[in-house]
């Protein structure tokens, strides 16, 4: 990561080092990106009623209800628990594919700089 960081910091440094690095950067996000596809995850809604399960593109694989909870529903909340429980499924995708993804990107103070934000601001300014 010493060549990403050298063009944070607004030096050439070694351009086939960079261009090694963003490939092995590439390299590892597509096979977590294959890792998450290859997944199912499940959420459920608040009480419980509803359990869904996503495959890691985001699609509805199954949906089981609980008969017995089901009984105090009406047709609107029930609709609402099924929301809740893909919304629920969903956003676990969303947790996984950040645990597969983390440590990828060089370590920064601010977790949402883009390391090579300096370098591209020298390039658009002439510099």
């Amino acid at each position: 990561m010493k060549e990403v960081e050298a063009f944070g910091q607004g030096r050439i440094g070694d351009l086939d080092g960079l261009i090694r690095e963003l490939d092995g950067w590439t390299g590892a996000l597509n096979q977590a990106l294959a890792e998450l596809a290859d997944s199912s995850l499940e959420g459920a809604d608040p009480g419980e009623i509803v359990r869904a399960r996503v495959s890691g593109a985001g699609r509805l694989q199954s949906l089981t209800i609980d008969t017995r909870k089901y009984r105090d529903l009406d047709h609107l909340a029930l609709s609402q628990a099924v929301q809740e429980a893909v919304t629920a499924a969903k956003l676990a995708i969303g947790d996984r594919l950040t645990e597969l993804t983390a440590g990828l990107a060089p370590a920064t103070d601010d977790p949402g700089a883009d390391p090579l934000a300096p370098y591209v601001d020298n390039v658009l300014r002439g510099e």
